[in-house]
């Protein structure tokens, strides 16, 4: 992913979201997202805080990126706001495998939501975020449509033990049980968009039988995107994605790209900052039972593009868009 380069320094991208005229009341609630690397799924869900925090009179919200995407650098940020003593937080863990008793610590001294990426596991008070099984489903219907006789597929994604990762190829493995369409193998890239593109182009050298590129994470769909176009392939293989970002739905658009799973990171922010609020003073009648509060996703093709691009584009640039 993307650093915001130089005139964010070398530690994070600091978003204060707080009122006109905060004077620091001692009363007020200071709550935290953590996020990934700077993207355009991350900036929706900005938005979805910085519209909580308009709407929240006593509350403050802070958003930060890591500038390089590391579970390394997330850790420091996390510190620092528990230095800090901030209210709450909500994260997404960019190492959920080994994440867990830092999630743990926090959570014992402050509510921790995790978004995005779960650790069902771990102390957090709710997850907010997809059903990312379902969504992997949702991807192997698309996969079903676009070859109804079978044929090679090639996975990418940033990293395969993220829950997220783990849990969209079980729902797309589940979704092709019963066809002729095999997964060759999932090509994975660290979260590094030159090394996402590197793999489509290894891909299409070593195997030029591949009939459709599945990108699992939301940069790897203008990766492949720019990577057939570069090779001169673009129609020759089919293009499944995830998300949002301006690229991909621009080949969607532009019918380089089939479809893309796109989740509602707006809602993400929206919905664990209001959530977070109610926590901390006291009321944890939002949290279900499961500690899950799932946001739907929705199908983009060719048909759907423009309007949901003029959508994201009024997001992007902070307009009020009708929730």
């Amino acid at each position: 992913m993307i650093a915001w380069g130089v005139c964010l320094g070398l530690a994070v991208a600091l978003c204060g979201c707080g009122k006109d005229g905060d004077d620091g009341d001692s009363h007020n609630t200071t709550l935290a997202f953590v996020a990934g690397a700077s993207t355009d799924f991350w900036t929706f869900a900005r938005r979805g805080c910085e519209q909580a925090d308009r709407e929240l009179d006593d509350v403050t919200v802070e958003f930060r990126f890591t500038t390089d995407g590391t579970a390394v650098e997330q850790r420091r940020v996390l510190e620092d706001l528990q230095t800090r003593r901030i209210d709450g937080i909500a994260v997404t863990p960019l190492d959920p495998a080994n994440q867990g008793p830092l999630i743990d610590r926090l959570a014992g001294q402050i509510p921790v939501v995790i978004t995005d990426s779960d650790i069902p596991e771990c102390r957090r008070q709710c997850y907010v975020g997809t059903n990312n099984v379902d969504a992997g489903r949702e991807a192997g219907r698309l996969l079903r449509e676009l070859l109804p006789n079978g044929g090679k597929v090639m996975l990418f994604v940033g990293k395969k033990d993220a829950q997220n990762a783990k849990e969209r190829i079980e729902g797309l493995s589940e979704a092709i049980r019963d066809t002729q369409i095999e997964v060759v193998d999932i090509r994975t890239d660290d979260i590094d968009r030159v090394r996402a593109k590197a793999n489509v182009n290894d891909t299409l050298v070593k195997y030029p039988e591949i009939e459709c590129f599945v990108g699992l994470w939301s940069y790897n769909g203008p990766a492949i995107l720019h990577a057939l176009k570069d090779a001169g392939k673009l129609g020759q293989v089919k293009v499944i994605c995830f998300d949002e970002e301006e690229d991909a739905l621009q080949g969607i658009k532009d019918g380089h790209i089939y479809a893309s799973v796109v989740q509602q990171p707006f809602e993400f922010g929206y919905q664990a900052i209001h959530l977070l609020a109610r926590i901390v003073k006291g009321d944890a009648s939002g949290i279900p039972p499961d500690k899950q509060i799932i946001i739907p996703t929705r199908v983009i093709k060719q048909q759907d593009a423009g309007e949901f691009m003029d959508k994201m584009q009024a997001l992007r640039l902070g307009e009020s868009v009708s929730r």
